[in-house]
């Protein structure tokens, strides 16, 4: 058995996390979905992102997919709460190379108070960022992050989600942000129709 402190080699970090995702965060039957749409399958990857081995591998797999894209960023994060423990894996998991990525919460709103920041964690102005989403199907999280590290003098070079759902979000984002659209699993890949 594999050290939870042990990095796997990439090919087999990517078939554990997928079956771990098939596992743990695959939930059959009918939702209705953040954006209003209605599944006959959730996906619920917090399952993923918060689980003690999981995460390390969420960490691995997405910093491998940005690197493999040839994405060079400063630091990863997204709109909280599906996006934060994405960003923190990814910190993680660069800090296991000795890489310098930091993380950031972006809020849904601006703080009407304190500093009244809506992107949290270390300062992202002028630096180059991905924003992180575990699944997405409309790309409205996405967008609302990008849109706000924007704002706070970001400079925004990828978005990266762990699960596409085929639903159109890839191409909405990559048409309104920009930017490249990333994806680790795609839907069929963990059997999903």
């Amino acid at each position: 058995m594999t050290k939870l402190s042990e990095n796997l080699p990439i090919e087999e970090a990517r078939e554990r996390l997928r079956q771990l995702i098939m596992e743990l965060a695959v939930v059959r039957g009918h939702v209705v979905l953040a954006s209003g749409k209605e599944a006959d399958y959730y996906v619920d990857l917090r399952r993923i992102t918060l689980h003690h081995e999981a995460s390390r591998l969420v960490g691995q797999v997405m910093l491998d997919l940005l690197d493999k894209n040839g994405i060079e960023f400063e630091a990863a994060g997204g709109l909280t709460m599906g996006a934060d423990p994405v960003g923190t894996a990814i910190m993680r998991a660069a800090g296991d190379q000795d890489r310098a990525i930091d993380a950031f919460v972006v809020r849904k709103a601006q703080k009407s108070y304190g500093m009244g920041r809506q992107v949290e964690g270390p300062s992202v102005e002028g630096r180059r960022v991905v924003a992180v989403e575990d699944t997405s199907t409309t790309g409205g999280s996405a967008l609302t992050a990008v849109e706000a590290l924007r704002k706070a003098g970001a400079e925004v070079v990828a978005v990266a989600v762990i699960v596409d759902r085929a639903t159109g979000a890839k191409e909405h984002v990559e048409e309104v942000a920009g930017v490249p659209c990333l994806y680790a699993y795609s839907k069929d890949e963990l059997g999903l129709d």
